[in-house]
């Protein structure tokens, strides 16, 4: 009696390996076809009306179930289009973004030598011709901010400028009128004839949190409509600690790329609304950005639209907060004995100011305001600036080591402030 065995026959290692290879080959087919359908969704619809689509690759019998095929295959195989808050944001507000083209005409200096006889003589007619004038461009950036045309910009992109050009983001162009500049906070304001704007929603920068998303548009270096993105590094920062002590602002610090040609441009938050208009870099430095806060430059600019000036509460010195080491440097370097180690005391009084007026001396230590301690140099500017031209205050001084009050009229700052 034979053996029977229930195994199957052994197979070949070369039927093993074509079998394999055939199975490679179908995986091979179904992934390339399923790329070709992911690439080209109408030729779903085309291959479920052959009846071409597997129940491997669908999941399905292949019974009349045609209907809607492509259009499940698309829904679920192709991937939506990408959205987030700063692609929300850049569609509402980038069409409000304008690029600003300023040009004035300078006068060129000519090297003092040139206008030396000797010099003259020895050159003659050898002497290149010197232009008398010269044509300087500049571009910034600036935001529409109602539909008839009013763009917020900062004063240093317009400064001075005999033409001004704005070109809106869809290419068109129109030529710009300067309703007011005011340099002391770099704010000015541009009109153009036109109607029917897109233009940004205003925030509330009294109310800005370190840390929230920052998104900065504007046109840097040239290449228009920019968007950069960071967050708010700080608050607060005085003009001092970045290099213009002439500014009236406490900046916005952030670290969304600010460049030349950002000037003027808006800095928005992730709702799409404007917190800030961005205005300075410190050189040589990354990552460091700085905005003047919309509720300023909104104030400033109602001003520069009603009247087309803006101005600011002068008092008339020039100050400084003391510390012991500077205490010991004044004496040594002056002579002056300052009595307190803490405090701010006047170095200066500008001839013919408020202070003058009012009798204020230099060494004269400030106590208070309008009877508020005084702590700091930054303090006294914030109070004096949001007080109005005309106002009278109360100062609190310590004179010789007597307490006095004497009461000041406040003026306007001078356009040109006296030397």
């Amino acid at each position: 009696m034979k053996d029977v065995s229930l195994h199957s026959p052994k197979q070949t290692p070369s039927k093993i390996s074509l079998a394999y290879l055939g199975l490679v080959l179908v995986g091979m087919g179904i992934g390339a076809g399923g790329t070709f359908v992911l690439t080209n969704p109408q030729w779903a619809e085309h291959l479920a009306d052959h009846s071409v689509i597997s129940p491997l690759v669908t999941g399905q019998s292949n019974a009349p179930a045609k209907e809607g095929l492509a259009t499940n295959l698309q829904s679920r195989l192709i991937p939506r289009e990408p959205s987030n808050f700063v692609v929300d944001v850049v569609e509402s507000t980038g069409p409000a973004v304008v690029r600003i083209n300023a040009q004035k005409t300078v006068k060129s200096q000519v090297p003092q030598a040139f206008n030396d006889p000797f010099f003259q003589r020895f050159f003659g007619s050898q002497m290149p011709p010197m232009p008398n004038e010269r044509v300087q461009r500049g571009t910034g950036s600036g935001f529409i901010v109602s539909n008839d045309g009013k763009i917020f910009t900062n004063a240093h992109v317009v400064d001075g400028a005999d033409e001004v050009t704005v070109t809106l983001k869809d290419g068109r162009s129109f030529p710009g009128r300067v309703m007011g500049s005011d340099p002391s906070t770099d704010v000015a304001v541009v009109k153009i004839d036109a109607g029917d704007l897109p233009t940004v929603a205003l925030g509330d920068s009294d109310r800005l949190q370190v840390g929230e998303w920052a998104i900065a548009i504007g046109n840097p270096l040239g290449l228009d409509n920019t968007v950069t993105t960071g967050i708010l590094s700080a608050t607060g920062r005085r003009s001092a600690d970045i290099g213009v002590p002439d500014k009236r602002v406490e900046f916005i610090q952030t670290d969304a790329a600010i460049n030349p040609g950002n000037s003027g441009g808006p800095l928005l938050n992730a709702d799409g609304q404007v917190i800030g208009m961005n205005t300075a870099i410190i050189q040589n430095a990354q990552g460091i950005g700085f905005a003047i806060p919309i509720n300023k430059a909104q104030q400033i600019a109602e001003q520069l639209i009603a009247t087309g000036k803006v101005e600011h509460a002068y008092l008339g010195i020039q100050m400084v907060t003391m510390t012991p080491e500077l205490q010991s440097q004044i004496r040594q370097e002056t002579g002056m004995d300052i009595p307190v180690d803490k405090g701010v005391v006047i170095m200066q009084v500008m001839p013919n100011s408020p202070a003058a007026i009012a009798k204020l001396q230099q060494g004269d230590v400030l106590q208070s305001l309008q009877g508020q301690p005084i702590e700091n140099s930054e303090q006294v500017q914030s109070l004096v600036g949001k007080l109005a031209v005309g106002d009278e205050v109360e100062l609190g001084i310590l004179r010789n080591g007597q307490k006095e009050n004497l009461k000041v009229i406040i003026g306007a700052l001078p356009i040109t402030p006296p030397n």
